[in-house]
This record gives C-alpha cells, sequence and structure tokens, in this order.
C-alpha cells in the first residue's frame, strides 16, 4: 500500500490526503503534540470541517522543532511515499526537514507543496482560500459590482489539492521509469487564476472589463432563478433551440415559440428583459412537484435551491451510500459525503466503510512500533514531550 504522509493544516493539505484516502492510500497525518491541526478547534460553521477533511486517516503528533522528534520523523519518510506539506511557505526547511533533506532520506519520495503563490516576487507571502480568491479575481467574479463575495466553500484550497493529488498520481506512475523522486509545488494564487482563465480570455476578445455574473447576464437566455407557488425556488437552464422548443410545449408557452425572434439563444439571450418576466409569471403559478415533472418529462436541466440540511433527505444521495455516517470530534454522529466515483453497474467504487477522524496522536503506538520503537523508547518520547 502507498503511504502518505500529511503535514497539513486546516482545508488544502488535508483536502489532498481526504482524496488519497478515499482512494485506498494509506494516510498517517502528522500533528503537533497537544495542539494538533488547528481545524480540530474551528467553531461556528466549521465546526465540522475536521471530520470530513480527515476521515479515514491515521494521526501521528511528532513534535518537528526537537531533535528527537526530527528523528522520528524521517524514519517514518524513510517507510513513506508521498509527503504532502501545506504549512507555510519556508517552514519545512526552517525544521530542517526540506525536500533536499527528506529526499537524501528516501530518493524515491513524491514531494507535494501547497503554498500561496509560486515562483516569483511574491513566492514568500502566505494567502488563504479568500485571499486567494480576491487576488484572483474570482471574488469580483462571483459577487457584485461594488460588493465582491467569497464563494461557498473552500474552492481554491480544494482546487489547489485536487491538482497536487494529480501531480501525485502521475509520478507513482512514473517513478519506477524516473528512479528517482520528484517534488512539486502548487499555489493557491495560480491555481485560482487558472479557474479564471475563461474569464481572461473572453475580457480579451471584448476588450472591456468583464462585470460580476451577478449582475450581468451569462450566455444563455434563459439561465436564472424562478419562485414557485409554494414558496420555493428552482434555477431552470434551456441552453439549446430544441431544448426551448420542448419547454415551449411543456409549459404552454407555444405563442413564445412561434415568435422569430426567440428562435434562437442570441435572440432570447437580447429578449431577457421581457422574457424572464413572462415565464416567471408562469412558473409562479406552479408547485415545485408538479413543476419538477415537466421538466423531467421534457429532460430540460434544472436545480432546485437547497441548503446543507436540504441534502440529507436528497434521494439522489441517499442511493448506494453516497452519504455515509461517521463520529464528529465531538462524539456527534454526522452524514458526509463520499468520493463521488461510481461503476459502470451504478455501485460506488473505492467504498470502502466510511472510518472516523482520528483523535489527536490516536496512532503514536502503532507507527511507532513499525519504525522498530519498543514500548519503553514510546514511552520515553512521549515523556520528552516528543510525542
Amino acid at each position: 500500500m502507498v503511504r502518505v504522509i500529511e503535514v497539513g493544516q486546516i482545508v488544502s493539505g488535508p483536502f489532498a490526503g481526504l482524496l488519497l484516502s478515499e482512494l485506498g492510500f494509506e494516510v498517517i497525518k502528522v500533528e503537533q503534540p497537544s495542539r494538533g491541526d488547528i481545524s480540530r478547534h474551528l467553531t461556528g460553521s466549521s465546526v465540522g470541517n475536521f471530520a470530513f477533511l480527515n476521515m479515514g486517516k491515521k494521526s501521528v503528533t511528532i513534535d518537528l522543532k526537537k531533535e528527537r522528534g526530527r528523528e522520528v520523523f524521517l524514519k517514518l519518510i524513510k517507510r513513506s511515499d508521498v509527503v504532502i506539506d501545506n504549512l507555510g511557505p519556508d517552514t519545512m526547511q526552517k525544521l530542517q526537514l526540506g525536500y533536499d533533506i527528506l529526499s537524501s532520506v528516501n530518493p524515491m519520495l513524491i514531494y507535494l507543496k501547497i503554498k500561496g503563490f509560486g515562483p516569483g516576487p511574491y513566492a514568500w507571502r502566505k494567502s488563504l482560500d479568500y485571499p486567494a480568491e480576491v487576488e484572483s479575481g474570482i471574488a469580483y467574479m462571483n459577487g457584485l459590482e461594488d460588493r465582491p463575495m467569497r464563494l461557498g466553500a473552500s474552492v481554491i484550497d480544494m482546487f489547489a489539492a485536487s491538482i497536487g493529488v494529480i501531480f501525485i498520481l502521475r509520478s507513482l506512475l512514473e517513478r519506477d521509469d524516473r528512479k528517482s523522486g520528484i517534488y512539486a509545488e502548487v499555489p493557491l494564487f495560480e491555481s485560482a487564476v487558472f479557474l479564471m482563465g475563461p474569464h481572461i480570455a473572453s475580457a480579451q476578445v471584448l476588450g472591456r472589463e468583464l462585470k460580476p455574473l451577478n449582475t450581468e447576464p451569462f450566455t444563455w437566455g434563459i439561465y436564472d432563478f424562478f419562485d414557485t407557488s409554494d414558496g420555493k425556488k428552482i434555477f431552470l437552464a434551456v441552453t439549446t433551440d430544441p431544448q426551448w422548443e420542448d419547454f415551449c410545449k411543456a409549459f404552454g408557452l407555444e405563442e413564445l415559440y412561434s415568435l422569430e425572434e426567440l428562435r434562437t439563444n442570441t435572440g432570447r439571450y437580447k429578449s431577457r428583459e421581457w422574457l424572464i418576466p413572462k415565464i416567471a409569471s408562469v412558473i409562479r403559478k406552479m408547485k415545485m412537484q408538479e413543476l419538477i415533472a415537466k421538466l423531467n418529462a421534457s429532460n430540460i436541466a434544472y436545480g432546485i435551491l437547497n441548503k446543507s440540511l436540504d441534502l440529507l433527505d436528497n434521494e439522489q444521495l441517499r442511493h448506494d451510500a453516497k452519504m455515509s455516517l461517521i463520529k464528529n470530534q465531538d462524539g456527534k454522529i454526522i452524514y458526509v459525503p463520499r468520493l463521488p466515483v461510481y461503476s459502470m453497474n451504478g455501485s460506488t467504487l473505492y467504498s470502502r466503510k466510511a472510518e472516523d477522524p482520528p483523535s489527536l496522536g490516536e496512532d503514536n503506538d502503532q507507527v511507532l512500533k513499525e519504525l522498530g520503537y519498543s514500548d519503553k523508547d514510546v514511552e520515553k518520547l512521549k515523556r520528552e514531550g516528543v510525542l
């Protein structure tokens, strides 16, 4: 089994570790004694973050600032395949545990560094998900003209981590041929800018700055929220001309389909000012279930506006263990989504039983004994504050 060492905090490093854990890799999370990952102590709307991001991992506590702690860590590295590090830009170097040192112990080591900025004048700067959203332009595009807004999830952290996992998987495939390890950096800022690629390209083609997507209508004529008679919201997406015909037939809007100026998406887009209110007046008279039945019959794309707890009752997510039960660090049992990869027959791939996130240092004894430490050695390291 491939062994991954995660020296990670909060989101990006742990999310990369989570993806590999869900794929069946052994992921050992190295944490600071007594405190652990900062996300263990988050409150408010982030109180469940640690449980989700760290399920299925092992936890080992090692004080990397102590010489004995570094000795233990290097022994662990010698028997591992991958390191994930999203600490400060030069934290591991200052601890004398940078890639140059680790690769001298394990020349086949694959090292992933997730940091704020890549090579260049900003390489030294720290960053986080939201600052990266702001500086890349994503917060501007996601908000209103006078009010940039954060995305509803730590998407930049997660995207950078996903790029990192792709790098790790490719490196594992190439490792035998390359006969050496490899180091790679995946920066949050440049990852966010990569997501901005379509907007950067479009602005140049238009010769003007784009408006935020919430203030400038998107590419499609019918691509908007609508209210139902039972007080719910639904997003409708009619993106092709055949879909427009099906939509009009399903909702008794043949008079709209007969209008030549609405036969193409370009025409519908230009007519949004009066067309969207017209459609809204029809939708507003229907209950959600009646509306969905018509949309399903016509195979029109839609999205029901959900909140977090709404997803617990979602029939799609209840199918085939897409949501699993784990225990939060406060002992509460919660549902969390699993890695969405499915076989041709619809069953979940890599669907091992969901495992609870580890308590701090839960696997100290097991992992250190595998490294050759005796019970007496482990107890001594604990007394010295190394573990």
